[in-house]
């Protein structure tokens, strides 16, 4: 039994409702999200996975149910290795998660950066609030459906806003994004320009 069947099998001993998740990598497994801080002390304290390296999420779009899929990545400076571990958010519309911060410290800010950019609200947190963007920004930028320009929104400082009599505007794309055509995985298609070729200079339309 390889490496990563074992530690699957092992998972799977102690939580049967995990699964194998498909990766390129590292080992990776899919939990439920009321098993997920359980599973991951397990990594933690019985397999030696003692450094939380990233806490992110995915958007499979709004037309998916379950839309929202927190993920951890951990590793052990023990056996030198990775494990991924995976959890659906369960509501669409208010995403939420259980927090990591009592067994790593260092989910503190990842958990704000996921917070900030998805809109995932991570309970039990201490201090759950932006950490890139300002408070009152309306929008998640890494959401599927928030342009990768941007969007016009108000400035944070007022002051400069009235001093200026100007708001943010969307980022100028200058030729991209570079996207694979429809239906085509990035793997097997040419990346091809989307007629976004707007500047400074040429307006977007």
């Amino acid at each position: 039994m390889s490496i990563n069947a074992a530690l699957i099998a092992s998972a799977q001993g102690r939580f049967p409702n995990a699964t194998e998740r498909a990766s390129a990598d590292h080992t990776a497994l899919n939990i439920p999200a009321d098993e997920a801080m359980l599973c991951l002390e397990y990594f933690r304290d019985a397999q030696d996975f003692n450094f939380l390296v990233d806490v992110t999420a995915i958007d499979w779009s709004a037309e998916q149910s379950p839309r929202f899929t927190v993920v951890w990545h951990l590793y052990s400076s023990l056996t030198h290795s990775y494990v991924r571990v995976a959890a659906n958010c369960v509501n669409d519309g208010e995403p939420t998660m259980a927090s990591a911060t009592a067994l790593w410290p260092a989910a503190d800010w990842h958990e704000r950066e996921t917070f900030d950019m998805f809109g995932i609200k991570f309970t039990g947190h201490p201090d759950l609030r932006r950490i890139l963007m300002w408070e009152g920004y309306p929008y998640f930028p890494l959401r599927k459906e928030f342009p990768l320009a941007g969007l016009p929104a108000d400035l944070p400082d007022f002051e400069v806003a009235a001093e200026t009599g100007t708001r943010l505007i969307s980022a100028p794309m200058a030729g991209g994004p570079f996207v694979a055509g429809q239906g085509e995985p990035m793997s097997e298609a040419e990346p091809r320009a989307k007629d976004e070729a707007w500047s400074e200079q040429n307006p977007k339309g």
